[in-house]
């Protein structure tokens, strides 16, 4: 099959990129970075060089397509990250329209049947009912769980401050995901022969956040490490001293409170897959290694 895969060789893009063409997909790779051509290529996957606020360079791109695996890029340094994740979501439905393709998955997340309430989650939400309006053979929601590289964060708290605080914590239960169990998901959805719209969920681990910075604690040499709850007014308060605009800081607190309240877990459970293979004890190497190489 020809697969188009959004979102470059990232923490998702890359491992199914190499698994697509491992099984001899014929795969393209849309970046919007010139230099990573060659790493695409070398991987044995086609470059298309170009940004995804372009709609003739996606409808191009995607046109004779079999399955495009869609997701919205890093947006961090976006002024207002809903705008700019609504803004490529309009360009990726638009292009999707004119290019005739007919089976798309869509990385998605949990909380996305929420059209409130869970913060910066509200955008895949637009997102799915956006996809759900057009003509497609198939469309399938990979919907990820709390991404294990986000714990990374915390590291400079645990640094000068020697514990772990957010507006989320202790016994709150935590559904954790790897991005290589996302991309088997992925993969997974993308050679299946169904037709139609399916919801899947992505998640490697459950976890409490004591449970979480334990293990992590005992990574780094320290055991007695603790995740300690603060209330959302500290928690706005801490993300605009840190230089966060006020309505972005509030949209994610918004989300963590959702992950405090179980909230934005309550679908997952109602849907709950089996979970991949990438434990927190796994992921807790690679947070030391990081940790102690800062």
């Amino acid at each position: 099959m020809k697969i188009i895969v959004t979102g470059s060789l990232g923490h998702i893009g890359k491992p199914l990129t190499e698994e697509l063409v491992k099984k001899g997909h014929e795969v393209v790779v849309i970046s919007s970075n010139p230099d990573r051509k060659k790493d695409i290529e070398a991987l044995g996957a086609v470059a298309a060089i170009g940004s995804v606020d372009d709609v003739d360079f996606l409808t191009a791109t995607f046109t004779g397509a079999d399955v495009v695996h869609a997701m919205i890029p890093p947006h961090n340094a976006a002024p207002d990250p809903v705008a700019y994740s609504r803004k490529v979501a309009d360009s990726y439905i638009m292009a999707l329209r004119q290019s005739g393709v007919k089976r798309v998955v869509y990385i998605s997340s949990y909380g996305a049947h929420l059209e409130k309430g869970v913060g910066l989650i509200k955008l895949h939400h637009y997102i799915e009912n956006e996809l759900l309006k057009l003509d497609l053979e198939a469309l399938t929601f990979v919907r990820a769980t709390y991404i294990y590289y986000n714990l990374h964060r915390f590291a400079g708290m645990i640094k000068s401050a020697g514990v772990m605080v957010a507006n989320y914590g202790g016994d709150d239960r935590v559904v954790l995901v790897s991005p290589e169990d996302i991309a088997a998901t992925a993969l997974s959805e993308i050679e299946a022969k169904t037709t139609g719209n399916k919801i899947v969920y992505a998640a490697s681990d459950e976890r409490t956040c004591n449970e979480i910075a334990q293990i992590l604690g005992e990574a780094i040499g320290k055991p007695d490490l603790k995740w300690v709850t603060i209330s959302d007014d500290e928690m706005q308060k801490a993300y605009e001293s840190y230089g966060m605009a006020p309505h972005v800081a509030a949209t994610m607190v918004e989300m963590f409170a959702a992950c405090h309240t179980g909230l934005i877990n309550e679908d997952y459970y109602l849907h709950k897959p089996v979970l991949g293979n990438v434990k927190t004890e796994d992921f807790a190497k690679e947070f030391a290694a990081a940790f102690n190489a800062k």
